[in-house]
């Protein structure tokens, strides 16, 4: 079984869309093992995006990160880590999917609801930065 991180970003906790996101995981036999609600400081913010820190788009997504609170998740399934970003969509809703989380709730390309674990490696890296292990179920 593989395991990834998901977030629901700032937006989509705002608009109200925890449940409706965590129902098209379920929907589609993703297993959720770990799940909390959190509010990330600017700092928390830069050490999770600090691979992108010398890309132009570092600050403002680091701005939104932390400008209120998200829902971060260990989701397990088989191949967990491609399907969950197929169910997202790419990263510019405009190019995403018919009926992908980003191209039916995504405002803008930073404001596009969700994010999840691109590679194996990302993805253990990204669990530990948010959760231990006996915060883990499964």
């Amino acid at each position: 079984m593989e395991r990834t991180l998901s977030i629901i970003k700032p937006d989509g906790v705002s608009r109200g869309l925890i449940g409706e996101v965590i129902r098209r995981f379920e929907a589609n036999k993703i297993k959720i093992v770990a799940m909390k609600m959190i509010y990330m400081t600017k700092a928390q913010a830069q050490g999770f995006y600090a691979v992108h820190k010398e890309r132009p788009f570092f600050g403002s997504v680091t701005d939104f990160m932390s400008s209120g609170p998200s829902v971060v998740m260990v989701l397990e399934g088989e191949n967990v880590i491609a399907k969950n970003r197929e169910l997202m969509g790419a990263t510019d809703f405009r190019k995403a999917a018919e009926g992908t989380i980003r191209r039916d709730f995504a405002t803008d390309i930073e404001k596009n609801v969700v994010h999840g674990s691109d590679a194996p490696e990302t993805a253990a890296f990204e669990i530990s930065y948010f959760f231990n292990r006996l915060e883990i179920t499964g």
